[in-house]
C-alpha cells in the first residue's frame, strides 16, 4: 500500500504544499528574517538594485541574490513575510525536486520517491526551508552543482569512460555561480572540494579535462562576477570587506558570534534529519560490516559521492569556532539519498516497514507543524509586529521615529517606512566596544556611505531635540540598557506590548492635530494593532 513506486505521483507534492502552508502561519523571525527580508524590501521600494541596505545604510555581508529575488517576490505578492519567504521555500522545492530526478536516475524510482518522502519530511525542508535567510539558498545551489557535475561524470550511468555530458557540467557551472550569488565563496568551494575527492577516489582525473571549461567557466563569470564589479566600483572595499572580514576572518578567528563544540553539527543534523539519520547510520554500519565480513557487495559511486559530501561539507564547517545550524543543510539531499538506499535495500519487502514509513513521515511532519506553531508564538511574544502596526498607524510618513538600545531589524518592514530609522547610541563608544553584533552591523555599514550613516546613525544628544518635536516617535526595549534609562524623560507612553514601550514628545510646545483627534486616533490604532497581531 506504501510502496513509493505505488503511491500516485500527486501525492508527492503533499509536503511541499504544506511547506508553502507553513510559511503563512509566522511572523518574521529576528533577527534573521526581519533583518532580511527588510533588505528585499528596502530594495523594492528604493529602486536600488546595487546596494543591498539595511535601514539606509549599505549591508555587504552577503552577496544580493536574495535581496533581488525578494524584491522581485513583493513587486508580484506585496511585501508580505509570506513574499520573503517564498524565495527560500522555492529554493527548498529546488532543492527536492533535483533530489528526485537525480536519485531516480541514479537508483530508481522506488530509492528516488522514499528519499524526497525523508526530506521532505524533515525539519530541514518544513522549517528552514521557509526561513528567511541565505542558508537554505546556497544549499540548493551546491547540491545542484554536486548533482549536475555527478550526472556529467556518469552520464551513462558509469563512472568508466573519459567522456563528459557536457550540458550538465555547464548547468553545474551555472548552480556554482548562482551560489556565490547567494552566499559568497562557499558555493564554488564546498562543490570543488566534494567532487575533487570523489575524483580522487574513483580514479576519474581524464574526465576533468574533457569538461567544457571555456564556455562553462564563461557562463560562471558573466553570472558571478558582475555585480562584485561594479559594488566595488561604487564602495572601494566592499570586496575585502565581504571576503576578507565577512569569510574569511568568520572562518579562521574566534571573535565572532556563535562558538560551539566540534560535535555541533552531528547535532544539527540528527534534529534536522530526524528519524531519517537513523537509516544513514544503518547504511553506514551495514557498509562497514560488508567489508569486515568481506561479503561482495557492488560498487556504488554514488553513495561513495553522497558519503564525501557529508564528511566534506561538515568536516569544512567544523572546523572554525563559529557554528550555525543552517550550515548542516548543504548535506540534506545526501542524507536523504543514503537513508532511502538502506531502507530500499534492506526494509523495503517487509510488509511492515511500509506501514512504519508511512507513521514516520506523519509523525515528522507533525513535529515540524508543532514547532512551527511554538515558533510563531515565541516570535509574536518577543517581536515587534504589534507595535509596529500601531505605529504605522499613529505617524505619518515624514514623522522621525527613533529607537534607542536596540534595533527591532523587523520595525521597518511591518511599519511600511520609507525614511530610516534614527538610532540612538554612544557611537564613538561602541566603535572601541561593541561585539558581533547590530551595533556593528550598522556602523561598519556606514562606513561605505557616510551620509546614510549620519542620517541613522544619532548620538544621544538627538534626545533633546525629540523631546520638542510634536511628530517625534521614540521606541525603547523594555529591558532597560546603559542608554535608555532615564531616555524617555521628556515623553509620554503611547503603547506598550510585552517587549517595547512607544513613546512621543511631550514637551512640545504645539500638536499637529487636536488633542481629541489624536487621542481617538491612537485609540483606534491600538485596537487596530492588537487585532492584526492576533
Amino acid at each position: 500500500m506504501f510502496e513509493p513506486s505505488r503511491i500516485k505521483r500527486w501525492s508527492l507534492w503533499l509536503l511541499p504544499a504544506l511547506l508553502l502552508i507553513l510559511a503563512v502561519f509566522r511572523p518574521l523571525s529576528i533577527p534573521d528574517e526581519g533583518r532580511y527580508a527588510e533588505i528585499g524590501r528596502w530594495m523594492w521600494v528604493s529602486g536600488d538594485w546595487l546596494t543591498p541596505r539595511i535601514d539606509g545604510i549599505p549591508f555587504f555581508h552577503k552577496p544580493p541574490l536574495l535581496y533581488w529575488l525578494e524584491a522581485i517576490s513583493f513587486h508580484v505578492f506585496g511585501a508580505t513575510a509570506w513574499a520573503a519567504r517564498l524565495v527560500v521555500a522555492l529554493h527548498a522545492l529546488l532543492m527536492w525536486a533535483v533530489l528526485l530526478d537525480c536519485a531516480r536516475f541514479f537508483a530508481g524510482v522506488d530509492v528516488a520517491r522514499r528519499a524526497v518522502w525523508m526530506l521532505g519530511s524533515s525539519l530541514a525542508f518544513l522549517i528552514a526551508g521557509q526561513y528567511v535567510n541565505h542558508d537554505m539558498m546556497v544549499a540548493s545551489w551546491i547540491g545542484v552543482a554536486i548533482w549536475c557535475f555527478a550526472r556529467a561524470f556518469m552520464h551513462q550511468g558509469t563512472t568508466q569512460g573519459d567522456s563528459v555530458h557536457r550540458g550538465w557540467a555547464r548547468a553545474g557551472y551555472v548552480a556554482c555561480a548562482l551560489g556565490v550569488l547567494s552566499k559568497g565563496l562557499i558555493g564554488l568551494a564546498l562543490p570543488g572540494l566534494v567532487l575533487l575527492i570523489w575524483i580522487a577516489l574513483t580514479a576519474q582525473w581524464k574526465k576533468i579535462l574533457a569538461l567544457p571549461w571555456l564556455s562553462g567557466v564563461s557562463l560562471f563569470a558573466l553570472i558571478a562576477v558582475p555585480w562584485f564589479v561594479l559594488v566595488e566600483r561604487a564602495y572601494p572595499g566592499t570586496f575585502n570587506y565581504m571576503f576578507g572580514t565577512q569569510q574569511f576572518a568568520r572562518y579562521t578567528q574566534t571573535a565572532f558570534n556563535n562558538a560551539q563544540p566540534w560535535w555541533f553539527y552531528g547535532a544539527a543534523i540528527a534534529v534536522l534529519m530526524f528519524p531519517w539519520v537513523l537509516a544513514v547510520l544503518a547504511q553506514g554500519v551495514r557498509g562497514v560490516w560488508l567489508r569486515v565480513k568481506q561479503a561482495p557487495a557492488p560498487t556504488d559511486a554514488v553513495a561513495a559521492l553522497c558519503w564525501i559530501w557529508c564528511v566534506a561539507v561538515l568536516g569544512f564547517f567544523s572546523i572554525p569556532s563559529s557554528k550555525i545550524i543552517g550550515y548542516a543543510l548543504p548535506v540534506m539531499p545526501p542524507l536523504a539519498y543514503l537513508a532511502a538506499l538502506w531502507w530500499q535495500q534492506v526494509w523495503a519487502d517487509k510488509r511492515w516497514a511500509q506501514w512504519l514509513f508511512a507513521a514516520l513521515v506523519v509523525a515528522a511532519s507533525a513535529a515540524a507543524v508543532v514547532l512551527n506553531h511554538l515558533a510563531g508564538q515565541f516570535t509574536q511574544a518577543r517581536g515587534i509586529g504589534e507595535m509596529a502596526q500601531v505605529l504605522a498607524c499613529v505617524s505619518d510618513t515624514n514623522d522621525p521615529v527613533a529607537v534607542i538600545d536596540d534595533y527591532p531589524y523587523d520595525l521597518p518592514f511591518y511599519a511600511r517606512r520609507t525614511r530610516p530609522i534614527e538610532v540612538i547610541q554612544n557611537w564613538e563608544f561602541e566603535r572601541q566596544q561593541a561585539a558581533d553584533d547590530w551595533r556593528r552591523e550598522l556602523f561598519e555599514g556606514a562606513d561605505f556611505d557616510a551620509p546614510a550613516g549620519q542620517l541613522a546613525l544619532q548620538p544621544l544628544s538627538r534626545l533633546e531635540a525629540l523631546k520638542h518635536d510634536a511628530s517625534a516617535w521614540l521606541l525603547a526595549p523594555k529591558a532597560v540598557g546603559s542608554y535608555s534609562k532615564g531616555a524617555h524623560e521628556g515623553f509620554e507612553v503611547v503603547h506598550e506590548t510585552p517587549a517595547w514601550v512607544l513613546y512621543r514628545a511631550s514637551m512640545a510646545g504645539a500638536s499637529k492635530s487636536p488633542e481629541s483627534a489624536q487621542e481617538e486616533r491612537l485609540s483606534r490604532c491600538k485596537n487596530q494593532g492588537k487585532s492584526q497581531s492576533e
